[in-house]
């Protein structure tokens, strides 16, 4: 019983210091605003959405003593595809970055998204449906990461999950839109 009890009680302490740990570290962007809706411009322009596929400027603080790079990633958790959808993966930003606005990093890398191709692309969810989109940045332990040429959003979503000292989120909502 002890010995349960002492397991219990290292795990739920690992887990508050792992949750204080990200507590510091925060993302924000001055063009959109976490739990609002998408304003239309920011919208891809194909399957059907008539966006110009604006990329908003991201602001991140806090990230932990350690940070060697970071990586940022765009989800859409709602997608109907039983796995959601990556509209964006881009890692090897350098430390010293606090951010991302127009012009990438030279050193950064983009992966493929779900379309299978690299770059970003922004939302858009089906007619007549909301979606909830999430940005999030992670601070990592290495300058850079060996992926192999072309990996998903998904497998490089692997190595930045194992390589995080922390990360940062924000939601966004699009939709509903119409025809």
């Amino acid at each position: 019983m002890f010995a349960k009890s002492l397991v219990t009680t290292a795990v739920i302490a690992l887990t508050a210091s792992s949750a204080l740990a990200d507590a510091g570290f925060v993302l924000s962007s001055p063009d959109l605003e976490a739990g609002q809706v998408i304003p239309a411009d920011y919208y891809w322009n194909n399957f059907g959405c008539k966006g110009q596929n604006l990329r908003p400027e991201l602001i991140w603080s806090g990230a932990p003593e350690g940070t060697k790079s970071y990586a940022v990633t765009f989800y859409d958790k709602d997608a109907p595809t039983g796995s959601g959808f990556w509209h964006w993966s881009i890692h090897d930003i350098p430390a010293e970055a606090s951010g991302l606005n127009a012009d990438l990093p030279e050193t950064a890398i983009e992966n493929n998204t779900d379309l299978n191709q690299p770059g970003f692309f922004g939302p858009c969810p089906p007619v007549g449906r909301t979606h909830t989109y999430t940005y999030t940045v992670y601070a990592l332990s290495t300058e850079t990461l060996e992926l192999p040429k072309n990996a998903s959003a998904a497998l490089a979503g692997f190595f930045y999950h194992k390589n995080a000292l922390a990360t940062a989120t924000f939601d966004v909502i699009a939709g509903p839109r119409s025809e």
